[in-house]
């Protein structure tokens, strides 16, 4: 279901490239704005997955969302925020100002799981049709044998058992449907990956089971991704650098072990000490390379 050659749209394999970027929401009237994302550069290299940590307010979510293509780049705004400042290209597609045919050329390329994704499942539909909508609302005249052949695949996938996928969202477990919304965000074989507190809401005891599943799936289909977090144990598990956000800030990016081995930040301290003291695993870290501080400190 992806189109030949969009790997070739990302220059010098960049995915993501945000530089000096700050989002605001802002009143109807205008009046009211509040900055959630402050002066934040960085990039993403194609096959890499990039966690984003940070306590809750500290503007993870809305990046995720204006990297998804949701944010609305001018006028007032009011659930998703708005680029005011700096460039955000991803497949060196320019977010600020987009046009909304290019935003939908944009976002085809994109999965999106939502922290309230196994919310947003449609009650009246099957797993099976929630997990198949998107490629009907992209093509109507899709031919229904290969869509169903693509759902059962994903379903399977995620370590869900086809016998799943005529039952309806509710008759599922949190883990269950979470996964469901993980296969629905992921049935176009996106080349970016987003997700927001992939296990939000996901009981304690098969959280692992959705954790695990994103790095087997990014592994096997080669997408680059970006995950977001306020729990550290979570991001150690699937990626290969983090991202520190503090305010709206960038506090640190890089591997856990160099975010940790001499942090200056406090926040970076606190994070240090968490480390210290539960022992966190190393995860995906795939070198020890030196902290990297963003341009907007």
């Amino acid at each position: 279901m992806r189109d030949s050659g969009e790997h070739n749209q990302a220059r010098d394999g960049v995915i993501v490239s945000a530089r000096d970027l700050s989002i605001e929401y802002r009143s109807v009237s205008s009046r009211f704005r509040h900055t959630a994302v402050c002066g934040v550069s960085f990039d993403l290299r194609e096959g890499e997955v990039l966690g984003v940590v940070g306590d809750s307010g500290s503007g993870k979510s809305t990046l995720a969302a204006a990297i998804a293509g949701l944010a609305d780049s001018g006028g007032p705004e009011g659930g998703v925020g708005s680029i005011c400042g700096g460039s955000l290209r991803v497949f060196d597609t320019e977010l600020r100002g987009i046009s909304t045919r290019a935003r939908r050329r944009l976002t085809v390329k994109i999965g999106y799981l939502a922290q309230d994704g196994a919310q947003q499942l449609n009650p009246r539909l099957t797993v099976a049709e929630n997990v198949a909508e998107p490629i009907f609302l992209r093509d109507r005249r899709f031919d229904s044998r290969e869509a169903g052949h693509a759902v059962a695949t994903l379903v399977d996938a995620v370590h869900l058992p086809l016998s799943i996928l005529e039952r309806q969202p509710f008759e599922l477990s949190s883990g269950q449907r979470q996964r469901v919304a993980l296969a629905r965000a992921l049935i176009l074989e996106p080349i970016l990956f987003l997700a927001d507190e992939p296990i939000s809401g996901v009981d304690l005891m098969v959280r692992h089971d959705v954790l695990d599943v994103i790095p087997e799936l990014q592994e096997a289909r080669g997408f680059s991704a970006i995950v977001v977090s306020s729990d550290l144990a979570v991001l150690t598990q699937v990626v290969d650098r983090m991202a520190v956000l503090q305010g709206g800030v960038i506090v640190g990016i890089g591997s856990l072990n160099s975010l940790v081995a001499s942090p200056e930040h406090p926040y970076l301290k606190s994070l240090a000490r968490a480390v210290q003291e539960q022992g966190f695993p190393s995860g995906r870290d795939r070198g020890d390379g030196p902290l990297q501080k963003s341009t907007s400190q």
